[in-house]
């Protein structure tokens, strides 16, 4: 699935995914490829991306993406808050 990331400063991630976890207002929750059409409301904390190929930092993104360990497939994102929509297998996540 396509996902995006969007803060207001800038894009933070615009890539392929397998699964995402979100921090949800009322606990965290994970969309898959062909997930239902969702929109939610987002709490702070990371955004946790299993991607589909691995994860190669640049100067704008390595200060807001971190890399899960050792694994590279593995991103997360930090976030304030915000709102997720998942509708024909694209993800936006509209972040503080």
């Amino acid at each position: 699935m396509q996902l995006e990331i969007i803060t207001p400063e800038a894009q933070v991630f615009e890539g392929e995914a397998e699964a995402v976890q979100f921090p949800g207002l009322d606990g965290s929750f994970q969309v898959l490829n062909g997930h239902a059409p969702i929109i939610s409301a987002l709490a702070k904390g990371d955004v946790k991306v299993d991607l589909t190929n691995t994860f190669e930092a640049d100067e704008e993104s390595s200060d807001k993406i971190a890399i899960d360990g050792s694994n590279k497939k593995i991103i997360r994102v930090a976030i304030n808050g915000g709102v997720v929509e998942m509708l024909n297998n694209k993800v936006i996540v509209l972040a503080e």
